[in-house]
């Protein structure tokens, strides 16, 4: 059995009373004060996530971005310095390995972030397109809310003002990101560990609560984010899961290209909100009146609307926004409608 990684603020959280628990490899925080209370926080004012876990590659040489460009399913060759932009990257079937940001810090140096449990198969997949690929070790603290921009520019008062998806390093080389995982405005901070205690106390003592990735994970199924080994995996593929977007068309070259164009959707994702006190749960299965037509990937209570909400995968053509669905938990039946996510506000990846 692999031992746990801890990330650079590990003492931090234990001080802070955190409720510790394994995530893709690493003994993160669950949560604090608890999951809706954090959640709140970040809908209403400033919270402040530790996501350490997620992997930090850097892709290096004068054709960093061309290399990217025949790797992943999004442009990335087009991009300039200061600029990210939301990719996946896909088997040979099409399948989904991973979800993933890249962020062009220079013409020669691009970060990509993978989720935890994919760093490897994202590295040699990248590599396998001939690109210099070498691991970070970098501390990653997530500032996310309607305050988060008053708080950053407090701790960080020389950091520019950044669209979304815009990133830029500064004179420290602590990498500033306008990206998230909230559906909130946020910022992710990448940063050498030892910088990180002194980030993370600067945040706080500006107000931001610290949040556990419990909320982070409520937060996200607000806004229809998938998550990778839930919502999306090596069996699915873009189409299914509603992530057309995210695959350039015109592109000539990436990898899982030929699949992707030839394989017809098996399945179709689709948003679930519960019009009674029913809370779906992964793998309950979705019904049209009696008939089994799939099943829940991602469901919980939203602390927003205060009723269940769910992802799940369905047949294709099955069902319409606005049609009656049923959510089989155990021995309860509970009636939903079909939603179209985001399930709380506007989706902020339609501004990129």
């Amino acid at each position: 059995m692999t031992a746990l990684k801890y990330s650079p603020l590990d003492d931090r959280h234990r001080a802070l009373g955190a409720r510790m628990g394994a995530f893709g490899g690493w003994e993160m925080p669950i949560s604090y004060a608890g999951t809706i209370t954090e959640h709140t926080a970040v809908r209403q004012r400033a919270g402040v996530f530790d996501v350490s876990h997620l992997g930090k590659l850097l892709v290096r040489g004068d054709g960093a971005r061309e290399d990217l460009d025949r790797a992943l399913t999004n442009r990335v060759a087009d991009l300039e310095p200061g600029q990210a932009r939301y990719s996946l990257i896909l088997n040979d079937d099409a399948g989904i390995i991973d979800d993933l940001i890249v962020y062009v810090l220079a013409p020669d140096r691009v970060l990509v972030v993978p989720n935890a449990a994919n760093v490897d198969l994202v590295r040699d997949r990248v590599a396998s397109v001939g690109a210099k690929v070498e691991p970070l070790d970098w501390a990653t603290p997530a500032l996310q809310g309607p305050r988060a921009r008053a708080i950053l520019n407090a701790v960080f008062p020389k950091a520019p003002a950044l669209p979304y998806l815009g990133v830029a390093e500064l004179d420290d080389g602590i990498v500033i990101a306008r990206t998230g995982y909230t559906g909130e405005h946020g910022y992710e901070i990448f940063c050498p560990p030892g910088d990180a205690v002194r980030i993370w106390d600067a945040i706080l003592a500006e107000g931001a609560e610290p949040c556990g990735l419990a909320a982070r994970d409520t937060l996200r199924l607000e806004m229809g984010y998938p998550l990778h080994g839930s919502d999306i995996d090596q069996r699915t593929t873009p189409r299914e899961a509603g992530l057309g977007w995210a695959v350039a068309k015109a592109k000539s070259e990436y990898l899982g290209k030929e699949a992707y164009e030839s394989h017809p959707p098996r399945k179709q994702i689709t948003g679930i909100l519960m019009k009674d006190k029913v809370i779906p749960r992964h793998d309950a299965r979705v019904l049209l009146g009696t008939r089994p037509i799939g099943t829940v990937t991602s469901g919980t209570f939203s602390p927003t609307l205060r009723i269940g909400i769910a992802l799940a995968y369905v047949e294709p053509g099955s069902v319409s926004e606005g049609d009656d669905v049923n959510v089989e938990i155990r021995s309860k039946v509970g009636n939903g409608v079909v939603k179209k996510p985001p399930f709380v506000g506007s989706d902020p990846r339609s501004e990129g």
